[in-house]
């Protein structure tokens, strides 16, 4: 069996770093442009250059987005962005447009083009057909059952890869070609600026009675229709492999460092529990499912991989996440018997909090002592982004999250 490559999102380069150490086998971000996730933070060319540096160094793949759905007027902009891409050298280009791709493998044939999942990938021949214009990898839809996949796998090269989502967020448009944030704010989701009106409350309004607003009773659950779990298959690590899936992919470069390293470190186990051994694998699922659990979710399903969603695949009564962690901050430097870290969210001097380690090791701590990058003394840590000086009872490493369970839930 080979051993599927884990593909971890990253918005920032802080979380790029992140994902990096705890156990991505390639990353996947966004320049300022021409991905579908313009509200990410994303990567300048600076900070590209760093991350794609960072990344190598620790045998660590780079795949950048230009996944846009392109109008004629950003034709221009992307041609200079590939010959920047070019210089840059990542791993491979996420594209959907075929016009983007023609242009990426004119500018700069040197990159793997992968296909996104945008291009709406739901047959071997679709699959063969991007093989055929030079592509390395096709991101398959996420309406594909595993059986279909199996059988792409079997109708195409073998040296030609499959890449599949296996955890995050549902988009409710067909793969993901959403047009309801541009109809009702105007901000294109196929251009990376979605509203996400998915989440949104609904009610009818019968076109004789504008004004009247008629609350959705069909199933007497609530109004959010179009709100989708989230996606979870590291339950089913065996079936993915033996579909013949080449790369896991995480969604998530909207998600903060707390998500990406609980994710990628949960399936990074997991998959190499299985590589050892299924009985190793099976005997830890519980560990995998409470680990899981400690970074935000919308409730989890497996998505079309077992048939097509019913309405259990749904969340009806709210939009909002469950977070059972609080994510505290990432180590940047140790001084002294403390560390220093700019903080995420509150905390307070004597609350017990989590270090979570690359591997498999969380270790619980007490906080001991907190003070301003000053050497000001405080009893607690309420300023988002303050730079802290942090004294714990076990004292962490470098890169090391900090993270608190959230008493509020």
């Amino acid at each position: 069996m080979k051993k599927p490559e884990l593909l971890v999102p990253a918005g920032s380069l802080e979380v790029l770093k992140t994902a990096v150490n705890y156990g991505a086998d390639a990353v996947f971000i966004g320049g300022e442009a021409f991905g579908l996730r313009a509200k990410a933070k994303n990567f300048g060319h600076d900070e590209m250059a760093e991350g794609i540096r960072y990344a190598h160094e620790h045998g660590v793949k780079v795949h950048v987005t230009a996944n846009i759905l392109a109008h004629n007027y950003d034709l221009e902009g992307a041609r200079e962005y590939f010959h920047e891409l070019k210089e840059l050298k990542p791993d491979a280009l996420i594209i959907a447009d075929p016009g983007m791709f023609m242009m990426a493998k004119e500018i700069c044939p040197e990159i793997e083009i992968h296909v996104s999942t945008q291009a709406n990938n739901t047959n071997y021949d679709t699959f063969n057909f991007w093989y055929g214009l030079g592509a390395k990898r096709v991101v398959s839809a996420r309406e594909l059952s595993l059986r279909e996949i199996k059988e792409i796998r079997e109708h195409i090269p073998e040296d030609r890869e499959i890449e599949c989502f296996i955890h995050g967020a549902m988009c409710i448009s067909y793969s993901g070609r959403c047009l309801l944030s541009n109809y009702f704010t105007g901000r294109d989701a196929n251009h990376g600026a979605c509203t996400h009106p998915c989440r949104w409350k609904y009610a009818v309004v019968e076109e004789q009675r504008p004004g009247v607003y008629l609350p959705v009773y069909e199933n007497e659950r609530g109004t959010f229709i179009f709100n989708s779990k989230d996606l979870c298959m590291i339950g089913h690590i065996p079936e993915l492999v033996d579909a013949g899936i080449d790369s896991f992919k995480i969604e998530g470069r909207m998600k903060t460092a707390l998500y990406v390293a609980t994710v990628a470190r949960t399936y990074r186990m997991a998959i190499d529990d299985y590589f050892e051994s299924e009985e190793k694998y099976r005997a830890n699922m519980d560990l995998y499912l409470e680990e899981i659990a400690k970074c935000t979710y919308r409730n989890f399903s497996t998505g079309f991989y077992f048939g097509k969603p019913n309405e259990e695949s749904q969340v009806y009564d709210n939009n909002t996440y469950i977070n059972e962690y609080i994510y505290l901050g990432t180590v940047e430097k140790e001084e002294g018997e403390g560390v220093v870290f700019e903080q995420k969210n509150k905390f307070c001097v004597g609350e017990e909090i989590e270090i979570m380690k690359p591997g498999r090791e969380n270790v619980p701590v007490r906080v001991l002592s907190i003070c301003d990058s000053e050497g000001n003394p405080q009893e607690s840590a309420p300023h988002s982004r303050q730079e802290l000086h942090v004294r714990l009872s076990v004292k962490p490493s470098v890169g090391d999250i900090l993270r608190k369970k959230n008493t509020e839930i």
